[in-house]
């Protein structure tokens, strides 16, 4: 994922904790906030120690930002994201992590209307 498309500091991790909207599934997590400073969406992809240790933690963080990475074209601009791995996504395989993190997205509103 390209350094404009990511959340970096703690503040605007905590922001949109306490002020976005949150959806879920049962994999994933995804809260969001509209954003005025951008023309694009920016992300930040979480996962707890809850999933595993740290080789595990990694390979899921890579897997979801490559997920996220190919279906850019597709999410709204203007809104930030968290997008938190739940402890069922360790069985799943890399289609069925993506069908699962594109139906919670579709859900919370955050693909374009000409992609749904």
């Amino acid at each position: 994922m390209e350094k404009k498309y990511r959340l970096a500091k703690n503040e605007q991790f905590k922001r949109i904790y306490r002020n976005g909207q949150s959806m879920a599934n049962h994999q994933f997590v995804v809260y969001s906030k509209p954003s005025k400073g951008t023309e694009h969406f920016r992300v930040g992809v979480v996962v707890s120690k809850k999933i595993g240790n740290a080789v595990v933690r990694n390979r899921m963080r890579r897997v979801m930002k490559e997920i996220l990475r190919h279906h850019k074209h597709d999410i709204i601009s203007n809104v930030d994201i968290i997008v938190l791995a739940r402890k069922a996504t360790l069985n799943m395989n890399y289609k069925q992590l993506e069908s699962s993190m594109k139906h919670v997205l579709r859900k919370a509103g955050l693909i374009s209307k000409k992609q749904r």
